[in-house]
């Protein structure tokens, strides 16, 4: 699935009001120094509020984007980027139509959010993505069961650049402590698993059809 977003990236969310929750996001950022897989923090929108070196190290192949960047927002990264597949393996069966899954639950609680609607916009300019979001999303759910979006427990593939892990897989493991919750930030974490002896090959991607919106007949 390639995409390209049309819109100009959304203004981040303010900072913490208080000085008490500036400190804790600044302490927290060194907890998140010391976690050895990548982490990274993100509010309803997906726009990365904290993230650690593992994570910048994870995503540091991929080029420049005006709107998708992995540190700036992960959920544009996944659905927009062009290289999101170069890192994230089953590109669109584990990793965009659950983020589209979960996207669609935030717009339907949050619609009145100025970042989500610009996220929606980008969808309906790029025909695929529309139609994998009206369409081939509801049916994916349908054949897969509800479970499949859920990202906590997820065992999903990756492409790590670092060589001693190579093709892999992650478990995501979302832990978001009360005072997180509270700013309305979640805290996911990328638990690396042992390196694949069989490595993914990437497949194509092509701007005609998406294997999971049924073909016309």
């Amino acid at each position: 699935m390639a995409f390209q977003a049309g819109g100009q990236r959304p203004a981040p969310p303010p900072a913490p009001a208080t000085s008490g929750a500036q400190a804790y996001l600044q302490d927290y950022t060194a907890l998140l120094e010391g976690v050895p897989f990548p982490s990274l923090v993100v509010d309803r929108r997906w726009d990365v509020v904290l993230s650690n070196g593992a994570f910048r190290t994870l995503f540091r192949g991929a080029g420049p984007h005006p709107t998708a960047m992995p540190g700036d927002n992960f959920l544009r990264f996944v659905l927009f980027h062009p290289d999101a597949s170069a890192v994230l393996g089953e590109h669109e069966s584990s990793w965009c139509l659950p983020m589209l899954a979960h996207f669609a639950a935030a717009l339907e609680r949050y619609g009145h959010d100025p970042g989500l609607q610009a996220v929606r916009r980008d969808i309906a300019q790029d025909p695929i993505m529309e139609a994998a979001y009206r369409q081939g999303l509801p049916h994916w759910i349908r054949a897969v069961g509800a479970e499949a979006v859920e990202h906590d427990g997820a065992v999903r593939p990756l492409h790590h650049p670092d060589p001693r892990w190579g093709d892999t897989d992650c478990r995501i493991v979302i832990e978001t402590s009360r005072t997180l919750e509270e700013l309305g930030y979640t805290r996911l974490t990328l638990v690396l698993r042992e390196r694949r002896r069989t490595p993914y090959r990437p497949a194509r991607r092509t701007a005609a059809h998406l294997r999971v919106v049924p073909a016309p007949e």
